[in-house]
C-alpha cells in the first residue's frame, strides 16, 4: 500500500555557528517512517457511528472502530465529549478493533481521533465527529436542590431530591460523584443517602459564617443504569450569616443564645413535662410563624381530656415537623425558669419570644440538653443531621463502600482531562 507523500527525505544541510570561532554542523538524511506526514486513514477504518449525517447515535450502544484489510492496524483511539471528558476504551492486541468500555453521555458531541499504521510503518490519522441523542423524559433522573436561594444559619444542610428512586449501590455512587457542593471558605463535607430519593449534604462541623455554598449536578446525559439517564437540573447557591446557637438546658430551665461563640442572651424557659418531654439533641430552625393555632389533637391528645388544649400562639419558631416550637407562652410565665410544664415545646415570655423570633433565621441551631425526652431523630422530623457523628455520617455515603470505588473507566468519564 502506498500513500503519497508517505516518507519525506530530509536533505543535508549546513549550519554556521559563530561563538568565539567558526564551526559547522551537518544534518544527515532520514527515511524513518515516523518522520512521514500522517495520511488520511479513512479507507483503513470502519466506524459504527453516524458520521456526517443528521442522525444521532444511540448512547446505549458501545462505540467501535475496526481496521479494514490486512495491511493496516489501529494504534490508538481517543473519544472525547464536548465537556472534555474521555471515554475509556480497549484496543485489541492485534490492533484490529477498538471499543468503548464505559457508557457514552447522552445529548452531547463526541470527537474521535484514530491513529493507524500501514504495513510499512507509515502513520495514518482520522478525526471523526458525531452527536448522541437524548433519552426520553420518562428515563431522565432530575435533581432538585434545597433549600431555596437565600441566607441561612450555619446548620442548614443541602438537600437533593431525586424524581426517581436509586437503590443499588453502584448507581448511587455514580449519582453522588456527580452532585458537587462547593463552599467558600472551603470545608470537608459529604452526602448521606436518607433513602432512595433523598440525599443530605453537610460538613464535618457547622458551615463557616458568611460562606457562599453552591450545589450543582453533572448528571445531565450520564447513564445511571439501564433505562435511567441523568437529566438537567438547576444549580443552587445559598449563603450563611452569623453562627447563632441556642442551647436549652431542660434541667436548669434556661436557654442561652450565642452569636459567633459569644453569649448574647440568657432566657428563662419551660420545656416538656412528664410524658411530653422535649427531645434532646441538635435541631435546625425550619421556619418562623408569627401566629399558630396549637391544639392537643395534633399530637394525639383527646379533646376534652385533662391535657387537652387549644391556644393561639405567637412568635413561633419551628424546629420539628411534628410541631415542636420555641414560642411565646404567657400562660406559663410563673413556671419559666423553675419548672417544665409544656407539652414538648420550649415556652418563654412574649418579649423574649419576640426577641428570639427576630434574632434567629432558618438554619440556625437549637440544642436541647438534660431533658428526659427521647433523642432527636436524624431524619424525618426536621433536620437532625448534626446528631450523627462524622464517622456515622460518612458511612451514609455510597462512596465510602469499598465496592463503589471508581474504576478507571468511570473516573475517565466523569473527570475532564487537563
Amino acid at each position: 500500500m502506498n500513500h503519497s507523500p508517505r516518507i519525506r527525505t530530509v536533505l543535508g544541510c549546513t549550519v554556521l555557528v559563530a561563538a568565539l570561532g567558526a564551526g559547522t554542523a551537518a544534518c544527515g538524511s532520514s527515511s524513518h517512517p515516523l518522520s512521514a506526514k500522517p495520511y488520511d486513514a479513512a479507507s483503513q477504518i470502519s466506524f459504527n457511528g453516524p458520521v456526517g449525517s443528521a442522525k444521532k447515535a444511540d448512547p446505549d450502544k458501545p462505540l467501535e472502530v475496526t481496521a479494514q484489510g490486512d495491511e493496516s492496524r489501529i494504534t490508538d483511539v481517543t473519544a472525547q465529549d464536548a465537556m472534555g471528558r474521555y471515554v475509556a476504551g480497549e484496543l485489541s492486541a492485534d490492533g484490529t478493533r477498538w471499543h468503548t468500555t464505559a457508557p457514552l453521555t447522552a445529548n452531547t458531541h463526541y470527537t474521535v481521533r484514530v491513529s493507524t499504521e500501514d504495513e510499512d510503518g507509515g502513520p495514518g490519522r482520522k478525526v471523526l465527529g458525531f452527536d448522541t441523542g437524548r433519552p426520553g423524559k420518562e428515563k431522565a433522573l432530575k435533581v432538585t436542590f434545597g433549600p431555596q436561594k437565600g441566607t441561612y444559619g450555619v446548620g442548614q444542610p443541602i438537600t437533593a431530591e431525586l424524581n426517581k428512586p436509586v437503590r443499588d449501590e453502584k448507581s448511587r455512587a455514580l449519582v453522588e460523584r456527580s452532585l458537587q457542593v462547593d463552599s467558600k471558605p472551603a470545608v470537608d463535607g459529604s452526602w448521606y443517602w436518607v433513602d432512595s430519593t433523598e440525599l443530605h449534604y453537610r460538613p464535618k462541623g457547622y458551615w463557616p459564617t458568611q460562606a457562599k455554598i453552591t450545589a450543582t449536578s453533572r448528571l445531565d446525559g450520564v447513564k445511571i443504569r439501564d433505562g435511567l439517564w441523568g437529566g438537567s437540573s438547576k444549580p443552587l447557591t445559598i449563603s450563611t450569616g452569623d453562627r447563632i446557637v441556642a442551647v436549652t438546658d431542660a434541667g436548669s430551665h434556661s436557654m442561652t443564645v450565642y452569636r459567633n461563640g459569644k453569649e448574647i442572651n440568657s432566657i428563662p424557659v419551660t420545656t416538656g413535662k412528664a410524658g411530653y418531654e422535649t427531645r434532646n439533641g441538635i435541631k435546625v430552625v425550619l421556619g418562623k410563624e408569627y401566629y399558630v393555632r396549637m391544639r392537643g389533637e395534633t399530637i394525639g391528645i383527646s379533646e376534652g381530656s385533662s391535657d387537652s388544649y387549644d391556644l393561639p400562639v405567637y412568635y413561633a419558631t419551628r424546629v420539628t415537623w411534628s410541631g415542636e416550637y420555641v414560642h411565646a407562652a404567657p400562660w406559663s410565665v410563673g413556671s419559666q425558669g423553675s419548672a417544665n410544664v409544656s407539652h414538648g415545646c420550649t415556652g418563654m415570655s412574649t418579649n423574649n419570644a419576640a426577641w428570639f423570633f427576630d434574632t434567629v433565621r432558618q438554619g440556625d441551631i437549637v440544642k436541647v440538653v438534660n431533658s428526659y425526652g427521647s433523642e432527636m431523630d436524624p431524619f424525618g422530623n426536621g433536620f437532625g443531621d448534626w446528631n450523627l457523628s462524622w464517622k456515622k455520617w460518612k458511612a451514609g455515603s455510597a462512596l465510602t463502600k469499598k465496592a463503589d470505588k471508581p474504576d478507571p473507566a468511570l473516573q475517565a468519564r466523569l473527570s475532564p482531562q487537563v
